[in-house]
């Protein structure tokens, strides 16, 4: 699985966003994530002690040498994305990282977009908030409206986190964020809830009429400025997953063109 080593890495071309400067704020050679998502490209959750996060002043340095260099080679630059080895919503002093971002691309590139991708289970935080407001895009997940899907797709870190608690952070944001939901389907091994460390073979699926209503009115609740659906691309931890049809992307997407939503379909 792909962890990334460099603070600052790339630029990568994303189909969703263009060239983009990758910024990993999270652990250089672990991942650090509030989920444990079954089609993770970094692969699942491993315990580590203390894990040691760059801070604000090293982040910020490896920044300005990459800016600088990617400003002397004449390369193009669309947007630099908060990503990573995880969350990157869970670093303590993001809010002053994003401050220093947007200082740093106003002056080597100052047309390109600072964006954030995050899986939406820190914004119960105050600071993290006002974090993603500084952001030009902030990309937030739902992937799904239903809780016990939600579980098996996202595997939360906290238990007892419910899609309704997810939907409800989403609304502070008074529709001024991108939803993004990763549609896919497939046979996994769950925890088998009657026999400790044992398992069953479950089947999830976020592509079923009751998901996609579910889902559906989750949208016309947050009313986003565009929403993101995409479907596996890379190398997952579990291998039976099923890439969804670009036929069957646009048909989940075509009800919420027809309303009047803005939605990128990337297959």
């Amino acid at each position: 699985m792909l962890l990334f080593e460099e603070i600052a890495y790339g630029p990568i071309h994303s189909r969703r966003l263009g060239v983009s400067l990758g910024m990993n704020i999270m652990p250089l050679h672990n991942k650090l994530c509030t989920f444990d998502c079954v089609y993770c490209e970094l692969g699942f959750n491993k315990e580590v002690r203390n894990p040691l996060l760059p801070n604000r002043e090293e982040i910020a340095e490896a920044l300005e040498v990459k800016l600088s260099q990617l400003l002397r080679d004449g390369i193009k630059l669309d947007v630099i994305t908060f990503s990573g080895n995880g969350e990157p919503m869970l670093h303590p002093d993001v809010e002053n990282i994003i401050c220093d971002t947007c200082r740093l691309r106003d002056k080597y590139f100052p047309t390109a977009k600072v964006s954030v991708l995050s899986n939406s289970t820190q914004l119960m935080r105050d600071d993290v908030r006002r974090a993603l407001m500084q952001a030009d895009n902030r990309i937030l997940k739902l992937d799904s409206a239903v809780t016990s899907t939600m579980r098996l797709i996202d595997q939360p870190v906290n238990k007892e986190l419910t899609a309704e608690q997810i939907i409800s952070k989403l609304l502070l944001f008074g529709g001024n964020f991108t939803l993004q939901t990763c549609f896919l389907r497939g046979d996994v091994l769950l925890p088998n809830p009657w026999r400790e460390g044992s398992y069953t073979l479950g089947h999830l699926d976020n592509t079923t009429d009751e998901e996609l209503q579910a889902w559906y009115a989750a949208v016309e609740k947050l009313r986003p400025t565009e929403i993101m659906i995409y479907v596996i691309d890379r190398q997952t931890p579990v291998s039976t997953l099923e890439k969804i049809s670009p036929a069957e992307m646009n048909a989940i997407a075509a009800p919420l063109i027809e309303k009047g939503f803005s939605v990128v379909v990337s297959c």
